[in-house]
């Protein structure tokens, strides 16, 4: 599967945006995705995950509150709304898939397909 991201821009603190990520084929509804982000100097972490049903959804503890991540298998995409944005929110968003399985998954190398990341910049 291939993965679109696309949705970043430059905000100010407290403002909105919302990230989308289009897979191609016709497997993505079997598929658990993630959004994940990565600061300069920093290590790629998990911000967001969904279950390939959408009943399960897993946050970041620094996020939860403010981001929902949301999928709609009729167009193969998956979305992160991201309100109430901070200046620590800067960094380069990638969304990843992963076959689901019997346990939900959040960690970054249990994942096995990555889009090309969108840049998410907040000023103060």
């Amino acid at each position: 599967v291939q993965l679109q991201a696309s949705g970043g821009g430059l905000v100010q603190a407290g403002g909105s945006l919302r990230l989308s990520c289009a897979a191609s084929g016709r497997t993505f509804s079997t598929y658990d995705m993630g959004w994940f982000r990565q600061a300069p100097g920093n290590e790629r972490e998990v911000v967001a995950a969904i279950r390939k049903s959408g009943t399960s959804t897993y946050y970041t503890d620094s996020v939860k509150g403010r981001f929902t991540i949301s999928r709609d298998d009729a167009k193969n995409t998956v979305y992160l709304q991201m309100n109430s944005l901070k200046p620590e929110d800067t960094a380069v968003y990638y969304c990843a898939g992963r076959s689901s399985g019997l346990f939900f998954r959040t960690s970054s190398n249990e994942y096995d397909y990555w889009g090309q990341g969108t840049l998410v910049t907040v000023s103060s």
